[in-house]
């Protein structure tokens, strides 16, 4: 972690950092970032980043009026309630649900009171975040971006692209509370495709290992990743491991194209905590949250590595590649 406010989680302990008091002195606000993933090189990830860019568009600046301080709850989502607890403690101007949709959940399960913005891949209403778009009613608004409701569209693309392989996996973090309504909607998906889903847990990462190996022994075609931040965290090991056993694979964040991957099919998530953050930005002037509707962000991203496709013996289909926004060559 770099000099940036944060909160860090040490053996169970909250450990606050000087910054807080800094902050406390110099009357800035502060935002609290509850994240349900890892650092990784956060609090400089790109998504986090974008949130603060929205926050910057609205007149809010690191260092000038605003401080931050984060939570991160390392994929342990039974930990997401006391850490949201503990900004609640803190009394922080805003709470930022950075993440999926366990960390908004248990913001708004810690407080009635405090702001909070949320930016999420489900459709709020029906996770109980909000009475509706229009009207999100209490303290709690956000940005719902496309995630779970492109499941389809994912397994088309990956049925397109590798039509001969028979079974695909769709790899999920069981820890996930909402994973079992993911892996409804991809085998209904599947089933619509003539397709066999194998649904394929990926807990810790030594799970990863042996997920590739079950993929191996049981001639999976291809495979799907979920969009959780554990996984996403992942990316590069399950890039390296999918090129090792050639096995043509998609993700839902373009950054695994990047490196290596099939395809990706998301939302633009950076696009959506950007949204999010000029909502922080906001609330911090004064406005409620009750009365900003929550935005839908409606922007997906196909991106295709040629590269990759070649190497794993594959032709793209020219209809596909019209569709893409990025192609690797």
């Amino acid at each position: 972690m770099r000099r940036r406010a944060f909160l860090a989680v040490l053996g169970g302990t909250v450990v606050i950092r000087p910054v807080r008091a800094r902050a406390e002195k110099a009357g800035v606000p502060v935002v609290g970032l509850l994240c349900d993933g890892l650092p990784e090189s956060d609090p400089d990830a790109s998504w986090v980043t974008a949130f603060r860019r929205g926050l910057e568009q609205i007149g809010f600046a690191e260092g000038r009026n605003v401080a931050f301080e984060y939570l991160w709850a390392e994929g342990q989502y039974d930990r997401l309630p006391t850490l949201a607890a503990e900004f609640v403690r803190r009394r922080v101007a805003v709470i930022a649900a950075i993440g999926t949709t366990p960390a908004a959940v248990a913001a708004k399960s810690a407080t009635g009171t405090i702001p909070i913005v949320f930016t999420v891949g489900i459709d709020p209403v029906k996770a109980g975040l909000v009475d509706s778009l229009s009207r999100p009613g209490g303290n709690i608004t956000g940005v719902s971006f496309l995630n779970r409701a492109i499941v389809e569209k994912q397994l088309q693309l990956l049925h397109d692209a590798a039509p001969e392989t028979g079974k695909i996996a769709f790899l999920v973090n069981p820890a996930n509370p909402f994973v079992h309504s993911d892996t409804k909607e991809d085998e209904d998906a599947a089933g619509a495709l003539g397709r066999r889903l194998l649904v394929v847990n990926v807990a810790v990462e030594k799970d990863i290992a042996t997920a590739f190996i079950s993929l191996v022994q049981q001639r999976v075609g291809a495979f799907l990743v979920a969009g959780d931040l554990l996984l996403y965290r992942w990316r590069k090991q399950l890039v390296a491991l999918s090129a090792r056993d050639a096995i043509p694979s998609l993700f839902p964040w373009r950054e695994a194209v990047s490196i290596g991957a099939l395809m990706s099919y998301g939302a633009n998530i950076a696009e959506a905590f950007r949204q999010s953050g000029i909502y922080a930005g906001r609330i911090l002037k004064g406005e409620k949250p009750a009365d900003l509707p929550v935005q839908q962000s409606t922007e997906v991203e196909l991106a295709v590595n040629l590269k990759t496709a070649k190497a794993l013996g594959l032709t793209v289909p020219p209809s596909l590649l019209a569709q893409a926004d990025e192609v690797i060559e």
